[in-house]
Parts: structure tokens; C-alpha cells; sequence
């Protein structure tokens, strides 16, 4: 017997990559502790064998199998976890592998740098990729949350939640927030 790890079935697995590897590669805001413990990312193997095998075995979670798993219904779409889907596929090969779960997670442990928190947050919201959060896209992650909820609310109830949303500074429609300045916002 040895550790649960340490069979040589485990590295057939597509991405598979050592717990103690992931574990140090993880960044933290304290150099003495690792943001993610080797237990962590063992117990994140277990979630992630789950996951990966629930729709089509073969060790990679695809995004049907993403989506299972947040809704329970592989075939119900969102734009908020298609945005966390795209961010944990570092690939972009339409797959997450298990080094990339494991370090796309690492950003949600309580160690993790709030600059790294607030880097994923942004990434999460610029829908497309332009280094800007732009009121539209804003808008358009605002009415996906609410989608997800039975509060229906009018259209002046949602650009005054956009609006509210936005920076004070910027409130102007044309105005967009970048990463710098999101991050300054929040650090003030």
C-alpha cells in the first residue's frame, strides 16, 4: 500500500501533474505557507476525477461536464460560467486539465494575494479581452447574475445597478475601468 497518489495510473491522465509540484507553484501572500497544501490538491484530484468522468471518461473536464456541475443540466447556458470555464481553460484547447483546475482554483483559497483575486475578477468580467471593463460588459455580466435568480427587474432598475457599480469617477457611459484602476478603487 502507498500513497494515494503514488500509482503510475495517475500520470496517464491527461494533464496530470504531482500534488507536491501544483502545491508549490501555487502563490501565496505569506512566503512561510503554501497557498494550497499537497491534502488540498489531493482532495482537489478527488473533485476533479468527478468532475472529468461524468459525461465523457477520459480524465478532462469538458465544458458539458463544467456546467453539471454548477446547474445539475449540462445543457443549460451561462454566460458567467462560460467566462470561469474560459478563465481556468489556460490552454484554450476547449478542455481543463488537472494542473489547470488545480491552479485556477488556487486564486479562491483564503491565502491567495487579494492583486491575484482582483486580477481573475477582472479577467472574469472583460468579456472581450480588451485590458478594459467596459459599461456594456458590465451590463451584460449584471443581467447573466440575474438571469441565474427569479428577480425580475426593469431596464432603469438595471442601468442604475450598472451605473452604481461603476467607479464614481467613471460613471460616464463612455468611460472604461482598467485593471489598474479597478485595483486602485478597491485598495482606496
Amino acid at each position: 500500500m502507498g500513497c494515494y497518489f503514488s500509482t503510475s495510473k495517475k500520470s496517464k491522465i491527461p494533464g496530470y501533474e504531482d500534488p507536491t509540484v501544483l502545491a508549490s507553484e501555487t502563490p501565496c501572500e505569506y512566503p512561510s505557507s503554501l497557498s494550497v497544501t499537497v491534502s488540498e490538491v489531493e482532495a482537489l484530484y478527488e473533485l476533479y476525477m468527478k468532475l472529468s468522468n461524468s459525461i465523457i471518461e477520459d480524465g478532462l473536464i469538458h465544458k458539458e461536464e463544467f456546467q453539471l456541475a454548477l446547474f445539475r443540466n449540462r445543457n443549460k447556458r451561462n454566460l458567467f460560467a462560460d467566462r470561469i470555464f474560459d478563465l481556468f481553460d489556460v490552454k484554450r484547447n476547449g478542455v481543463i486539465e488537472f494542473g489547470e483546475f488545480v491552479r485556477s482554483l488556487g486564486v479562491f483559497h483564503p491565502n491567495a494575494p487579494l492583486e491575484d483575486k482582483i486580477a481573475f475578477a477582472f479577467r472574469l468580467y472583460d468579456l472581450r479581452q480588451t485590458g478594459y471593463i467596459e459599461r456594456e460588459e458590465l451590463k451584460e455580466m449584471v443581467l447573466a447574475l440575474l438571469n441565474e435568480s427569479d428577480l425580475v427587474l426593469s431596464d432603469d432598475m438595471i442601468e442604475s445597478i450598472v451605473d452604481k457599480m461603476l467607479i464614481q469617477k467613471m460613471m460616464e457611459r463612455s468611460i472604461k475601468m482598467s485593471g489598474k484602476h479597478l485595483s486602485l478603487s478597491i485598495h482606496l
